[in-house]
């Protein structure tokens, strides 16, 4: 009786690892669907710029006076612009693109602790760091850059980008 006992427990033993080893390998093996989007999402001002379709390098120094130098831009619609962003300064800055009402909530979003600073048409830049990103112009009109760190964008440290057909 003993070793029928014995081969019973070592079945279920060998079984059990078989199951679990099947398992992992499922979930190792497991290709989740590809999403792909042709475009990134528009948005009132322009859309997340491609980087191999740069036509414009705009450098942006950004200061503790809070203030962006240059504090205006001019682009046409259609242009694909890097920004490259330099904090000079010993606060940290950032750099947000969008129409004013929008900026306007999502500093008050961000000094209440209940959204950051990411995503297209954004960066945070550390003191006396760097940062960059890419964006596409595609409507005429006249939009913002802001600093959204709790503070700034009421000391007044925006810019505008004026972008013309």
């Amino acid at each position: 009786m003993r070793a029928r006992e014995a081969f019973l427990l070592v079945s279920a033993v060998v079984i059990t690892c078989a199951a679990a080893i099947e398992i992992a390998h499922a979930e190792l093996t497991f290709d989740p669907p590809i999403i792909r989007r042709s475009r990134p999402p528009e948005r009132a001002f322009g859309r997340e710029g491609d980087p191999r379709k740069v036509k414009r390098v705009i450098k942006i120094e950004m200061s503790d006076a809070m203030r962006y130098f240059p504090s205006e831009i001019t682009v046409k619609r259609g242009d694909t612009v890097r920004f490259v962003l330099k904090n000079g300064g010993k606060l940290p800055h950032d750099m947000v693109i969008g129409s004013m009402d929008d900026l306007k909530k999502r500093a008050a979003l961000v000094k209440r602790g209940q959204a950051k600073v990411s995503g297209p048409g954004a960066a945070h830049v550390p003191p006396g760091g760097t940062a960059r990103f890419t964006w596409q112009f595609t409507r005429p009109g006249e939009y913002y850059y802001a600093c959204l760190v709790p503070g700034h964008f009421d000391a007044g440290m925006i810019g505008t980008i004026v972008v013309v057909q």
